[in-house]
């Protein structure tokens, strides 16, 4: 697993995919996607926000690693906007 380091915070995806009525799945463009993640680990010095919590963060912000065939976003704190409830 991955371990962030300081304010450092490290995001999964949700897939999301768009079906049309008759069942067509549509492919989404990367500038399509929302930039919603969920919280897998957190840096030491990361106080408002906790593990599973669902947030929003900046577009175009942080570092995508692929890890054991997943991909994550390893971001700073301080590019998270809210957290989506």
């Amino acid at each position: 697993m991955l371990k962030p380091l300081n304010e450092y915070v490290v995001l999964s995806f949700e897939k999301v995919e768009s079906k049309t009525e008759s069942g067509i799945i549509l492919s989404t463009s990367e500038k399509d996607k929302p930039s919603i993640g969920n919280v897998v680990a957190l840096g030491p010095k990361v106080k408002d926000i906790k593990v599973g919590d669902k947030v929003v963060y900046q577009t175009y912000s942080g570092t995508k690693v692929k890890f054991d065939e997943k991909e994550y976003l390893i971001i700073k704190e301080e590019n998270i906007l809210a957290i989506y409830e």
